[in-house]
């Protein structure tokens, strides 16, 4: 029987400007077989240089960063056609962090607590190498919700337009944007996964989306789906 070639590990960049959280990092990382750390930067700038260089698979990326913060580097990042296959997790103290929404915007994948278990960060670096969603159910739309009417979305680009979506893809739209897993949009739809991932391609191609964190934020800025009045969200 031949056997199965080996697959190549999910090659990670960690970027943040404290020396002992960097090697922390990467001793978690490395403990495990099918994640490996190849690069590590002290600053913004030097993640988009090692990102360049080294290609990484996912950048575990620091929002506050001197020369350059993790806001800036991620745009750079994500904005780098030849990088166009690299995903970008911030990584920051509050779950409601003031840059989160503006490190989301500028193209981030998801969001990681610092005092995250290292079991979660593991799997969160997995996942998002996947394409699968990071956060857990309603949790990415907590953070749109909060921040959606403030003023970086005044100062943000024109809103985007659903015009060129058909109603059913505006329907998984409003489910992704509610945080529902591929499997959950398919029994809410009446649908098989397969279609529901065939609608999702279609939704990144059209709204020239990374991922599906940048989904929701389109969900939202386009009025497809507002934020619950004050008082309503469930704990």
């Amino acid at each position: 029987m031949t056997s199965r070639p080996a697959r190549r590990p999910v090659r990670v960049l960690v970027a943040d400007d404290q020396p002992l959280l960097r090697h922390s990092l990467a001793i978690v990382i490395d403990s495990v077989d099918d994640l490996v750390v190849v690069g590590a930067a002290a600053t913004g700038a030097d993640a988009v240089t090692l990102a360049r260089q080294l290609r990484p698979d996912v950048v575990l990326m620091d929002i506050r960063m001197p020369g350059g913060d993790g806001i800036a580097a991620t745009r750079a990042i994500t904005g780098d056609g030849t990088l166009r296959d690299v995903r970008v997790v911030v990584l920051t103290m509050f779950e409601l962090d003031e840059y989160v929404y503006g490190a989301l915007r500028a193209g981030a994948s998801g969001f990681l607590l610092k005092d995250t278990h290292p079991d979660r960060l593991l799997d969160a670096v997995r996942r998002i190498h996947a394409g699968e969603s990071l956060f857990a159910p309603s949790v990415l739309a907590r953070i749109v919700e909060h921040y959606v009417d403030r003023a970086d979305r005044r100062a943000a680009r024109r809103a985007p337009t659903l015009d060129g979506l058909t109603d059913r893809e505006k329907q998984v739209l409003v489910q992704v944007a509610g945080g529902l897993s591929n499997d959950d949009i398919a029994q809410v739809l009446t649908i098989s996964v397969k279609t529901v991932k065939t609608h999702i391609g279609n939704l990144l191609a059209k709204l020239a989306a990374r991922d599906r964190a940048q989904l929701v934020i389109a969900a939202y800025e386009s009025g497809l789906v507002h934020p619950r009045p004050a008082g309503r969200r469930s704990s």
